[in-house]
């Protein structure tokens, strides 16, 4: 029964996400030649004003006034995209086809603001990929994927709740040593997500030993593409078993070909990044006791915004340190002036920003007893019947033994006659 419950529940769950989640989808040319849809991943439908609100954007981007020709496209012939894509140095596997062609199209046209944003924002975040992927011996080129899944946005959270960069669900963040709760949430810490997906990605290998089944398996779950290779009779070739996949995953490897080749292509399709300003020095601090954000900014002179930007995986402007020591990641001056200020920043503004209490006490008040409700009129009529009632019964059981002594009387009286008679006749 209990299983019963669960597998209905997850039904229940399943197709309310699939009524409720926008999905934008696009046409292209199936294997067979027959036209189907298929569904975008994330990073493919994020438009560029919701790239440019970031901090590190508004702080540290700004448009290349020397680019020659920004908005036209060259056309190309097919034969010069399998050339280029052949060329790429890289261990996975990047054919063309139509379908890796739309994707492309879509960058090179309707995204290409969006790609010249993302080629500056990957100077904050690149480095960071590349560092977890050379860790664990992972293709370089996986530094791309988060281009198709966050566009590069740490806060971008899907409508199926996947967060981050790299769009972890709950449970598989939390599996791999994300902490997740009402007040953190490290999905969107970019370094700590960053080193979680590298595990994920290097365990995906391990199960099939073929990276294109692996990105799959990252959109859509192993168990999926597990149902895909068992209805395409055991291949384990990504093309073979495409028609077995979700039409969202069907989408997702011909998105990461295409992000790889635009961003390694841009220049050809006169698309021109956005110039970086250098950033300023960072560094850590672990704090072990609970922080505000507004007391940091007060006492710092830094803004609210620049810490949070810093610092996405605090959901609540508060580092949580009395739970357990919490990393918080400010500029190098900053961070010095926190350090003078030692433990006089924890009281700061302690009582108007801490609210929450500790302890309660109870007043232990007997509460008086409510008076009687006593309605009006239909009371008097009631309590006026039943005193009528009681005087007619009084009056009755009167009556009723008066009488019954009358008759005791006679009946005594009877009696005596009846002797006296008798004695007459005996006489």
């Amino acid at each position: 029964m209990k299983k019963f419950f669960l597998l209905l529940i997850s039904l229940i769950l399943s197709f309310t996400s699939t009524v409720t989640w926008a999905q934008e989808v696009i046409t292209v040319e199936g294997p067979e030649g027959e036209d189907e849809e298929i569904v975008l991943p994330e990073g493919l439908t994020m438009e560029e004003d919701s790239l440019l609100q970031l901090w590190q954007s508004k702080m540290y981007l700004y448009t290349d006034s020397t680019c020659q020709n920004p908005n036209y496209n060259p056309p190309y012939p097919e034969e010069t995209y399998r050339e280029r894509l052949r060329r790429m140095p890289c261990v996975m596997e990047m054919p063309w086809n139509p379908i890796v062609q739309r994707f492309i199209d879509r960058y090179t046209n309707r995204l290409r603001r969006s790609v010249s944003i993302m080629l500056a924002s990957g100077n904050f975040y690149i480095p960071i990929f590349e560092e977890a992927l050379d860790l664990y011996g992972l293709p370089l080129e996986l530094k791309y994927l988060p281009v198709i899944e966050s566009a590069l946005d740490p806060f971008a959270v899907s409508p199926a709740g996947a967060t981050g960069l790299w769009q972890f669900m709950l449970g598989t963040g939390k599996q791999y040593g994300l902490r997740v709760n009402s007040l953190v949430d490290e999905r969107k810490d970019p370094i700590k997500a960053t080193f979680a997906a590298a595990k994920y990605l290097r365990d995906l290998y391990k199960i099939y030993g073929d990276w294109s089944l692996v990105i799959a398996a990252y959109n859509c779950g192993p168990g999926k593409v597990n149902q895909a290779i068992h209805r395409a009779n055991g291949s384990r070739d990504y093309w073979e078993i495409y028609p077995y996949l979700p039409r969202e995953t069907r989408g997702y490897v011909p998105a990461f070909i295409a992000a790889n080749y635009i961003m390694t292509y841009y220049c050809e399709h006169n698309i021109c990044a956005m110039q970086t300003r250098m950033p300023m020095a960072t560094d850590t601090i672990v704090v072990s006791r609970d922080l505000h954000f507004s007391q940091i900014a007060d006492l710092c002179n830094i803004s609210i915004e620049a810490i949070k930007a810093l610092n996405p995986q605090y959901k609540t402007q508060v580092v949580p340190g009395d739970w357990e020591p919490s990393v918080l990641r400010l500029p190098l001056e900053t961070l010095n002036t926190l350090i003078d200020y030692k433990d006089s920043v924890y009281n700061y503004r302690a009582d108007e920003l801490f609210k929450r209490r500790s302890s309660v006490e109870v007043k232990d008040v007997v509460a008086p007893k409510p008076a009687p409700r006593v309605s009006k009129g239909k009371g008097r009529a009631k309590a006026g019947r039943k005193g009528s009632k009681g005087r007619r019964g009084k009056a009755t059981s009167s009556r009723r033994a008066s009488h019954s002594s009358k008759s005791a009387g006679k009946s005594s009286g009877r009696k005596k006659s009846s002797k006296s008679s008798s004695k007459k006749k005996r006489r």
